[in-house]
């Protein structure tokens, strides 16, 4: 029998679903307990990695190399509280050179991306729409006896314009000399009246949004008369070398009622570009997209002169990642099997265009890749996915197209079973090099993304080819950026340390423990406690960076982190993610309880007694759903706000994962415990009357509640300043209940 693993009652904090929880000894708050005007102020000083260090921190996306591959690009943003400046930079840094990386300062902000080896493209803002500037890039490897140059040519040169400022996602094909990008249009489909029609739009008289079919909000946004489609423009060099945009721009959804990226979040990874054509993926235009997960992929030349034509079968659900190789023979993409169920397990599809066949290559893998990527040569194929709380990079080599199109084809091991080139961490944005190379972005626990170089695959490539049983690669990646190692240094931010329990059904479950800053071996019952709960439910704690919830940042202020990963986590196996639908009240909470025992028994050094738990989305449910349950045996109580699942945005994801029997709402009786709630007023995937329903039936009850509400955020904190005030409300509130006064 499971002890009990809190023994007192707790406080919860609930933010966009979040909810957080402080011990209290007795029912009744005391007068220190009740007082909200005790000092408060974050650990700080050399060697303390504070909440405000984490904002301020550069931001670094994942690298992006020229086609040459001897250049990779890194976009940075760096905040500044004393500046109150969100400042962007371009790093270039040089992949089989020791040369110094170049820092680009971008004054006005915008996108970047190489349109030759030796030439970057910036768009920004200007007067009327956007601005496509080009700058030149001088580089010179060193050699023996001469020092290399890395360095901006000249001053950036206008090449081009585009009417609207909400163009982006920009891909360019070097090839043909065609920029593909996506923006909004109106159902005319025509890029330059959108600025004349958003004038009459804004004018119409009335302020009024009539649907007649969802979406009629998602995310953060109010669906309006536009939508988003793909354009392409050529842009291309004369004879004497100077840029030519042509501004001629082509619909290359025009009268499909297609609609990409796919929002809230595609982006560039949502269509691929080549010589000749585009492939991309769209929501079925046919089905409700409230209560549909289903996605297909099409194929359209990439100059308009042909119409899109589907590749998908048709009875899949979503689908991502849509790639073409370089030869133009074949499209790879990520599809998963149920409609309206968006965490089922994703395959690697391939699409013969010469044959005219498809087929599944992943259908026996037990993990669900995240990225794809074909080699240069298009023999390989390249992929994250998300394995035991690590997002690792592997690699399939690409078989002999089957006589027909199948789920299921007969392949030998090697075609079957992914060799893993990484096995800690978190990789993204993958991208195959000429000569055995592989450039990829990785972050961790420790540190935002870096670019690392794996070398000598074809060594790997054929071993793969010449072996039929599975094989290990043996090589290291080498780190080629440290852009935030200075900024870290000294900071012992802790690298976590996996366990494994048995939790329900004696199923293994992982968990991570993070060591508080100041943290000595044999410092029994020293040190408070975090228990944070990941959302999704379908989700998991990872070794990845964070800017929003890191535990780093809970550790340095004084906190042992433990996270861990219950039934319905990812990365563990499809059944372990299945098991949690409709069950939400059930074998998460077993996990939790005996991982948490695990916890309190590994290390002594915990004070069971100075314990809080944080949780976003999901997991404010479940510290909600644990509180109203003292049948658990865990001696504390907390409220939840009623789940209304016909409020949300994505109807689907209420579908096919609630089933009703676990609402905490139900024991409302239960309610006792001081509460702080915290929301955004755009979060319209959990709307804001869930906290101010909580915080009016706090206050009705006599229950000291206290209501913090962001009105320009949505499910996520993104704002520095309020990121910066997220972090104070939450430490603040728990440092009032269980730190040293």
């Amino acid at each position: 029998m499971v002890k009990s693993l809190l023994k007192r009652m707790w406080f919860p904090l609930a933010f966009l679903g979040l909810t957080a929880q402080v011990p209290l000894h007795t029912p009744t708050p005391s007068p220190k307990s009740m007082s909200s005007g005790l000092e408060f102020g974050f650990k700080e000083g050399p060697g303390v990695f504070s909440p405000k260090n984490l904002v301020e921190l550069k931001r670094p996306g994942a690298g992006v190399a020229n086609n040459a591959g001897d250049l990779v690009l890194v976009p940075v943003s760096e905040y500044s509280f004393k500046d109150k400046k969100n400042k962007k930079s371009l790093v270039v840094t040089p992949i089989e050179s020791s040369v110094n990386p170049l820092e680009i300062h971008l004054e006005k902000g915008g996108e970047a991306f190489w349109i030759q080896s030796r030439t970057l493209a910036h768009v920004v803002e200007g007067d009327v729409g956007l601005e496509i500037y080009a700058l030149d890039i001088t580089f010179e490897a060193a050699s023996e006896g001469r020092a290399g140059v890395l360095a901006t040519a000249n001053a950036p040169v206008l090449i081009g314009k585009l009417p609207n400022k909400g163009a982006t996602n920009f891909r360019y094909s070097t090839t043909s000399g065609v920029l593909v990008f996506s923006d909004y249009v109106y159902p005319d489909g025509n890029l330059t009246s959108v600025a004349e029609q958003d004038g009459a739009y804004e004018t119409r008289g009335n302020s009024a949004y009539v649907y007649d079919k969802t979406f009629e909000r998602q995310w953060d946004t109010w669906v309006g008369p536009k939508k988003v489609s793909l354009f392409s423009v050529r842009l291309h060099q004369d004879p004497d070398r100077k840029w030519v945009f042509d501004e001629q721009f082509t619909n290359l959804l025009q009268g499909t009622k297609h609609s990409s990226p796919v929002e809230p979040f595609g982006g560039t990874d949502d269509f691929d570009i080549s010589r000749n054509h585009v492939v991309y993926t769209t929501k079925d235009p046919e089905l409700d997209a409230a209560w549909h997960t289903k996605q297909n992929v099409y194929i359209v030349d990439i100059k308009g002169n042909s119409k899109p034509r589907e590749l998908t079968s048709g009875e899949q659900g979503a689908v991502h990642s849509p790639v073409l190789n370089a030869q133009e023979t074949k499209v790879a993409w990520l599809e998963l099997d149920e409609d309206g169920y968006e965490s089922d397990r994703a395959k690697i599809v391939i699409y013969d265009l010469e044959k005219d066949v498809r087929y599944t290559l992943t259908q026996g893998w037990d993990r669900s890749p995240d990225t794809l990527a074909f080699s240069k040569e298009g023999n390989f194929i390249y992929f994250t996915a998300g394995d035991e709380a690590k997002v690792k990079v592997f690699v399939l080599p690409v078989p002999p197209t089957p006589a027909s199109s199948t789920t299921n084809p007969s392949l030998s091991k090697k075609y079957t079973t992914p060799v893993a080139l990484t096995d800690s961490k978190a990789a993204s944005g993958i991208q195959p090099l000429y000569t055995g190379r592989l450039l990829f972005s990785q972050s961790s626990l420790t540190s935002p993304n870096d670019v690392f170089v794996i070398r000598d695959l074809q060594r790997l490539e054929a071993s793969i080819l010449q072996s039929e049983e599975p094989i290990q690669f043996n090589s290291q990646a080498e780190q080629l950026t440290h852009l935030t190692e200075s900024a870290l240094q000294g900071t012992n931010l802790s690298s976590g340390e996996s366990f494994w329990f048995k939790g329900a059904l004696d199923k293994d479950v992982q968990g991570w423990a993070l060591k508080p800053h100041g943290w000595k071996e044999g410092d029994e019952k020293k040190w408070p406690v975090v228990l944070l709960i990941h959302g999704g439910p379908q989700g998991a704690w990872e070794d990845q960076w964070s800017t929003r919830w890191n535990p780093n940042v809970f550790a340095q202020q004084g906190y042992f982190v433990i996270m861990i990963n219950p039934t319905g986590s990812t990365t563990f196996g499809q059944e372990f993610t299945d098991a949690i639908a409709e069950d939400w009240g059930g074998k998460p909470f077993v996990d939790m309880q005996k991982g948490w025992k695990y916890a309190l028994d590994a290390y002594p050094e915990i004070d069971a007694d100075r314990a809080v738990a944080a949780g976003a989305s999901w997991g404010g449910y479940a510290i909600n759903w644990i509180q109203g349950h003292p049948e658990y045996n865990f001696n504390f109580k907390v409220f939840d706000s009623n789940y209304n699942g016909y409020s949300t945005d994505e109807l689907f994801f209420f579908n096919h994962e609630w089933g009703g029997r676990f609402s905490p709402s139900n024991f409302v009786n239960n309610w006792s415990t001081p509460q702080l709630l915290i929301h955004g007023s755009k979060d319209y995937r959990l709307p804001e009357t869930e906290s101010i329903g909580a915080f009016h039936a706090l206050q009705q009850l006599g229950v000291r509640s206290r209501l913090v509400v962001f009105p320009d955020e949505n499910h996520w904190v993104l704002n520095h300043g309020n990121s910066l005030k997220w972090h104070y409300e939450v430490f603040r509130w728990f440092d009032e209940f269980v730190g040293e006064h």
